[in-house]
């Protein structure tokens, strides 16, 4: 896998954005991976762009790929869209919340 420089704006506004740890979301992802009869395999849980995320935070800056970058701008742009440049602080409902922290951004946390 080829690795990419991902610029310091992009670096700071995913992690602006993803504001839940790697911990968070791995746990967030399995308790909405559990059905009522079974549960999703661990590195099967939740949606393909928060298992991403969850990968990406598991990554070193240096060992980012181009792909990589495209999922994290992917990410902030569908936070910012949802919520502007500053998060507000509003959320619409509990669908919308869980909907956000699928992909790593809780609402409700500062």
């Amino acid at each position: 896998m080829a690795t990419t420089t991902v610029e310091d704006r992009l670096w700071e506004n995913f992690h602006r954005v993803v504001n839940m740890t790697s911990r968070e979301l791995r746990d967030w992802l399995a308790v909405e991976g559990a059905g009522e009869t079974s549960e999703a395999l661990p590195d099967q849980a939740g949606s393909a762009l928060g298992r991403r995320v969850l990968d990406i935070l598991g990554k070193r800056r240096g060992d980012l790929t181009d792909d990589d970058a495209r999922v994290m701008q992917s990410v902030v742009d569908r936070v910012t869209a949802r919520r502007g440049d500053e998060l507000d602080a509003t959320v619409a409902d509990d669908h919308e919340r869980r909907r956000l922290m699928d992909i790593g951004h809780d609402p409700l946390k500062p």
